[in-house]
């Protein structure tokens, strides 16, 4: 499904050579029935709000929204697990998932990096495609109406991804409940959060989560993935 192709794209970190592939995601999402032409349309406006200005602006722009606090990871399991131990067993099975369908990851990106997940998707069968999307419906819903809190045009990712996968998402609920969240970015919350996973090392020290923790990203880094034969 080449749509689910480009949303991983625009979902990702910005980078100088997507800008000479403009014009082909563009015709990308004008060519998918998966979403209705006004969902093309946002889809389309978001392609250009990213590319067609300063490269370094958007990249600015895409590290303070998914970069800072959690309520806007890109980490699935960060919203269902947390920093339990069992987001590792969940990391361990979806990687298992991959490799077994022939899927090998060849980034520094942990296997729930949601751009990871739908390059994923995106060479499965549509039925299977939308299946994926279906299981995590609730958590792109959630990013969804975090992101319009926010007023970020990000959304359309989002919401395209919803359409596509057919599950009906109460979009309004959602963003009421988005509304009266305490934000997580602020440097005041980023310093609570900084303050309460300090480890000190000595008696009376609790050990540290054994999930997988994310890997910094370089903004060289992109989605990359093979093929078995």
């Amino acid at each position: 499904m080449d749509i689910l192709k480009v949303i991983s794209r625009l979902m990702d970190y910005p980078k100088a050579e997507l800008q000479a592939q403009v014009a082909e995601m563009e015709s990308a999402i004008l060519d998918s029935r998966e979403i209705s032409p006004a969902m093309r349309q946002r889809l389309t406006g978001l392609l250009h709000q990213i590319y067609d200005g300063d490269l370094m602006d958007a990249q600015e722009l895409y590290s303070g929204l998914f970069d800072r606090g959690r309520a806007l990871s890109l980490l699935l399991f960060e919203h269902v697990h947390g920093e339990s131990r069992d987001r590792g067993q969940a990391m361990v099975d979806l990687l298992a998932l991959y490799e077994s369908l022939g899927y090998h990851i060849e980034v520094r990106e942990l296997p729930d990096f949601i751009p990871l997940y739908l390059e994923f998707l995106a060479h499965r069968p549509d039925l299977e495609a939308r299946e994926g999307l279906a299981d995590v419906a609730h958590i792109l819903g959630l990013l969804s109406a975090r992101l319009r809190e926010r007023e970020s045009d990000y959304d359309a990712l989002f919401d395209s991804l919803l359409m596509i996968s057919g599950v009906p998402v109460d979009l309004e609920e959602l963003r009421s409940k988005a509304a009266g969240e305490q934000r997580d970015d602020t440097p005041e919350a980023l310093d609570k959060i900084w303050e309460e996973e300090a480890v000190t090392f000595g008696a009376g020290d609790s050990c540290p989560s054994t999930a997988p923790q994310p890997p910094k990203r370089s903004p060289n880094d992109s989605v990359a993935v093979r093929w078995a034969n």
